[in-house]
């Protein structure tokens, strides 16, 4: 369900690594939102103040221009502040890695991108959380599948502010920091249980390829399971919940632009209409 999404107090957060990648595209973005309306721009020169920009945004509707990893970073930093529901979110998607705002129907380009901020109208869509209180916006895929390009990685750092928010923005930061993962083989078939609304799907004793878990509408999640297969291609196993348990020995799983784990256990619910976002009217 869509609605308007218009607003004439923006605060536009810019994403640093984005500034770095494209200050061109930067600037128009930047042109085309101030001379539609009221903006406050922001310069973030580490997740910390990206964060502590997010939490001061007062009425203002936060604009991030960045790639998929910028748009992950105030969805999972608003959740866990559990003000995700009442904000509505928009993105100018700028950088190297923009993927997920393409499956999520934004525009890539500078303008058509601002414009579609200005005009556009806000759909509410569903979100997969798990018991860590990570979040998965568009899908999420074990073994994980490589990004077309490298992660960067940026540094926190410390910044001044006032000490009781400077103290949550830095803990939230540490929570979403990324991590390197230790060095793994090379992916290979796993042997995990995979569980929806408690039903097993399959079990530790059928090898599986690849396991892909998606929102999908309504409130449940779409699951698929490749089984090993041996000669003849193996039929996918599909099935639907609102709950999806993956068990199994320390897998590793890509949810939208980050690689996970390893874990040997993750749940994963869906949150029906849990944000929302700003895209194109038509």
């Amino acid at each position: 369900m869509a609605t308007s999404a218009r607003s004439d107090q923006l605060l536009v957060i810019i994403d640093p690594l984005a500034r770095r990648t494209d200050g061109e595209a930067v600037r128009i973005a930047k042109d085309v939102l101030s001379a539609g309306a009221a903006t406050k721009v922001c310069l973030p020169d580490d997740p910390e103040e990206f964060a502590r920009a997010l939490t001061r945004r007062g009425s203002r509707r936060p604009v991030v221009v960045g790639d998929d990893r910028a748009l992950v970073r105030a969805v999972t930093l608003l959740h866990r502040q559990r003000e995700l529901a009442g904000c509505v979110l928009s993105m100018v998607p700028v950088g190297g890695s923009l993927a997920l705002a393409e499956t999520l129907g934004l525009p890539t380009g500078a303008v058509a991108g601002a414009r579609a901020v200005l005009d556009g109208v806000e759909r509410r869509m569903d979100l997969l959380v798990d018991e860590s209180d990570g979040v998965v916006l568009g899908a999420l895929r074990i073994p994980p599948v490589p990004l077309r390009e490298a992660e960067a990685v940026e540094p926190a750092a410390s910044a001044p502010g006032r000490p009781g928010l400077r103290t949550r923005c830095r803990s939230l930061v540490r929570a979403l920091a990324p991590r390197p993962a230790p060095a793994a083989p090379a992916p290979g078939p796993s042997r995990l249980r995979v569980e929806v609304d408690g039903e097993t799907v399959v079990g530790l004793d059928q090898p599986v390829e690849a396991v892909s878990v998606t929102p999908g509408a309504s409130g449940v999640a779409d699951v698929e399971v490749r089984p090993l297969s041996v000669g003849a291609e193996a039929s996918p196993l599909l099935a639907s919940g609102r709950t999806v348990t993956v068990t199994g020995a320390d897998f590793r799983y890509r949810a939208d632009a980050g690689v996970s784990g390893p874990v040997r256990r993750r749940t994963w619910r869906v949150v029906e209409g849990a944000w929302g976002l700003t895209v194109p009217s038509a």
